[in-house]
């Protein structure tokens, strides 16, 4: 059914989309973007040299001072009219991003593509509502005021898990604010970022306000966090690399915003719903094939619950459907490349030293044996310091570890370098607001885990990074503060000036 999707012909003339229009890369080095269900090649292209980078933010910077002077009305009815795009293009959209990363055609269509298009229409409103504070006389001789402006050119680096979103996660508070971009999207999955700035045009946004280069992380990416031009950079993707980032972007003083990797624990209460809870860890650690930042990957359950949580998300991953990305009926797709598929077998052979693998732990033979599938994994009995409980795997794999007390369940859930994302299972309204109130992270559900919404921040505490993502508090990311101030008395000689100079 991928087949369907007509990708060479839609890139026939590459996979940079600069100033408007698409064109290949100068590199002089070549990439496929592979479907990871099947191993099969979908389009070889060339990648971005530094020079593409440097044409990129150059049409950005050109396209700079009309759309930052363009009105709060303005950029709004052109984020409409892309909404509207987008709606129109949204079953291309899904085959397109279910293709290149083996995303079941299901969460495709009613997650990732149906999420972009209202975040986008949020952006569209929230552009109207760039407020500084309200005018006033502070000093009670002068009136300030507080103006938002853009920031200048941005430098965005998007990951591979979702190409789409993360895409329109950088892109949207961006040009919302008035600032124009350069986005890097992972040279595996470029495919709907592309899409997406193709729509901006259709939708009338002018060219150079958003430009995609596809290009390697060391050579175009780097390239692009350190340009002189660029004032600010936002980055999703993994700690290790967030560090570089950087170090790239302090040494040139630009604004930085970095959503980094997570390992979120799911804390269940004795109190709680087991099969409310049991459902929630599955679908929690086996969205995106458990390629997601914010999945469940450490369920820690009070000691009466234990067994009978363990037995049932054993019992509902076993259940869990694996298949061709296109059946409506698949539940969980492949990972993203065998390469990663083989680094996520890899954590689960360590762990079978130290603990116990419950379900799953292999990947599947017959129809699916040439994808980069595995399957849904479910581990017990790893000590809290274990590789599988502190590391970040990003594949289908749930660890689950009793605790007896609420202060060793919340320790335990807080003892981790990251921050991104947390929940907490009760039905006891004092005993999760505790949990809310004391475990770190970005956000935190209670009695569910995943959800995400536009109007509302996704970012987080320690190694998952800082800044936010989505909702109106991004606009502090992509904004600068001016302070305005008039003096009000039109008195030549001040009495202030006395403490500089004169008598009083």
């Amino acid at each position: 059914m991928g087949s369907r999707f007509q990708v060479e012909d839609r890139f026939a003339d590459g996979v940079q989309y600069i100033d408007g229009r698409l064109g290949c890369g100068t590199s002089g080095r070549s990439h496929t973007v592979v479907d990871p269900a099947t191993g099969e090649e979908v389009l070889t292209y060339e990648l971005a040299s530094t020079a593409d980078v440097d044409e990129a933010v150059a049409a950005a910077r050109r396209a700079l001072p009309a759309w930052s002077a363009a009105t709060p009305g303005e950029r709004s009815d052109a984020l409409h009219r892309l909404a509207t795009v987008l709606a129109a293009q949204a079953e291309d959209l899904a085959h397109a991003e279910s293709l290149q990363c083996g995303k079941p055609i299901k969460l495709t269509t009613e997650f990732d593509v149906p999420g972009t298009i209202d975040n986008t229409a949020f952006f569209a409103g929230a552009a109207r509502h760039l407020q500084g504070q309200a005018a006033a006389e502070y000093s009670g001789d002068h009136t300030s005021y507080v103006r938002r402006e853009a920031i200048g050119v941005v430098g965005s680096i998007a990951p591979w898990n979702y190409p789409l979103q993360m895409a329109a996660w950088k892109i949207l508070p961006a040009v919302a604010a008035g600032n124009t971009i350069v986005l890097k999207p992972a040279e595996l999955t470029p495919l709907t970022s592309l899409m997406f700035a193709q729509a901006a045009t259709e939708a009338g946004i002018p060219d150079g306000v958003i430009n995609i280069v596809t290009g390697a992380g060391r050579d175009a990416g780097e390239h692009l966090v350190g340009h002189p031009d660029v004032a600010m950079t936002s980055f999703t993707g993994s700690t290790a690399v967030g560090r570089r980032v950087a170090e790239i972007a302090t040494a040139t003083v630009k604004r930085l915003h970095l959503e980094l990797g997570g390992k979120a624990p799911f804390l269940v209460f004795d109190d709680a719903d087991p099969e409310a809870a049991a459902h929630g860890a599955v679908a929690a650690s086996l969205i995106n094939t458990g390629q997601d930042c914010t999945a469940a990957t450490r369920a820690y359950v009070q000691r009466p619950l234990y067994e009978t949580f363990t037995a049932r998300v054993a019992e509902l991953m076993e259940g869990v459907r694996l298949g061709d990305p296109f059946d409506p009926a698949t539940d969980l797709g492949p990972l993203v490349s065998h390469a990663h598929r083989d680094r996520v077998a890899g954590f689960v052979e360590r762990a079978r030293g130290y603990a116990t693998v419950a379900t799953g732990g292999t990947a599947p033979g017959g129809a699916l044996a040439d994808g980069a599938y595995y399957r849904p994994t479910l581990i017990t009995g790893a000590p809290q310091d274990s590789e599988i409980v502190r590391s970040e795997v990003f594949g289908p794999v749930l660890v689950v570890l009793p605790f007896d007390t609420d202060d060793e369940g919340i320790a335990l859930a807080n003892d981790t370098p990251y921050g991104l994302a947390a929940s907490a299972w009760s039905r006891d309204v004092y005993r999760a607001g505790r949990a809310t109130r004391e475990l770190r992270a970005g956000c935190v559900w209670v009695n569910d885990h995943i959800p995400i919404i536009s109007e509302m921040p996704h970012g987080g505490y320690g190694a998952s990074g800082f800044g936010k993502d989505m909702s109106s508090y991004s606009f502090e990311e992509y904004t600068q503060v001016k302070h305005v101030m008039y003096d009000n008395t039109a008195v030549a000689e001040k009495d202030w000036h006395r403490t500089i100079f004169g008598d009083r």
